[in-house]
């Protein structure tokens, strides 16, 4: 299921564009009416100027209000994006614990049949195998936050098919982040979708990422074994509209720090010949002498 938006965006910046215009012609026409010479009308004169200052103020506050509600707009649809992002890697998530639960009685099935043939090895073997999946899955489910478990989750699976091996690590619980949980998917996705990219065809490729809190802060690591990042780029990784995936790219990064540090914290690089990381820290919110007590 997607949450659809309850307005077609660019039909709303077109309806905009075409009654401000006519605001405008309607103003400029009136404006020419009554200050052209030679026109003889109660309007002209002091009270015209008058009348046109006020149509004037009046097309201006619109236009206004406009941008400010194309503005709005704008957030709204970045929002419903994100959501959206986030109800499918849950419902992928849904449906993946809904297969494992369904496959769990089989797998029994299968060993108690191998032991009970005496084929011992290859019970082993199966059991092994079983666990490996069971474990992978279990692995995206240690914080409280469901939608960052829907996420790692995701993420995991498309490495797996990219064949690059994951490490999560995970020491914290995240139950009470300092900014919607949707934001924080969207940081952590920007950057293990750049992590992955970098690797390419590494050998050995590994994507290691670290999810972590303390008493201040949370914080997480996303750590690649890809190429460095020149030390030129490093100082401007972060600014808009840098990329190296070509033109109309490169957004991800400006827009996973400021999301950042509109909650109060930041988001680093460090790059060597040996890995690649993205660090980022979020305070914890201050409990109220209710909370703490």
């Amino acid at each position: 299921m997607k949450l659809q938006p309850q307005l077609n965006i660019r039909k709303a910046a077109l309806y905009s564009i075409v009654i401000n215009a006519l605001q405008i012609l309607a103003v400029l026409a009136l404006a020419v009416y009554i200050l052209y010479d030679g026109v003889n009308t109660a309007l002209h004169g002091p009270l015209g100027d008058m009348v046109v200052l006020l149509l004037a103020a009046v097309v201006t506050w619109g236009a206004v209000m406009d941008i400010r509600e194309a503005m709005q707009a704008g957030k709204l649809n970045v929002k419903l994006h994100g959501l959206n992002e986030t109800v499918t890697q849950m419902s992928d998530l849904n449906i993946a614990l809904r297969v494992q639960r369904h496959d769990f009685l089989n797998h029994l099935q299968v060993v108690y049949s191998l032991i009970e043939m005496g084929e011992y090895e290859e019970a082993n073997r199966y059991i092994e195998q079983v666990y490996g999946d069971i474990q992978s899955l279990s692995q995206a489910l240690k914080t409280a936050c469901a939608p960052v478990n829907a996420l790692l989750r995701a993420k995991m699976a498309e490495a797996k098919q990219r064949n690059i091996q994951v490490e999560l690590t995970v020491h914290a619980v995240w139950d009470n982040l300092p900014l919607p949980a949707w934001e924080m998917c969207r940081v952590l996705s920007n950057l293990m979708d750049n992590a992955m990219d970098a690797l390419g065809e590494t050998p050995n490729a590994r994507l290691e990422i670290t999810l972590g809190e303390d008493v201040k802060s949370y914080s997480f690591e996303v750590r690649n074994n890809g190429p460095m990042i020149p030390e030129k780029i490093q100082a401007t990784i972060f600014e808009p509209g840098f990329s190296g995936k070509g033109e109309g790219r490169g957004m991800g990064l400006h827009i996973a720090r400021e999301t950042m540090r509109a909650a109060g914290g930041d988001l680093t690089v460090e790059s060597s010949q040996r890995f690649t990381a993205f660090r980022g820290a979020l305070p914890k919110p201050l409990l109220t002498k209710e909370e703490e007590a």
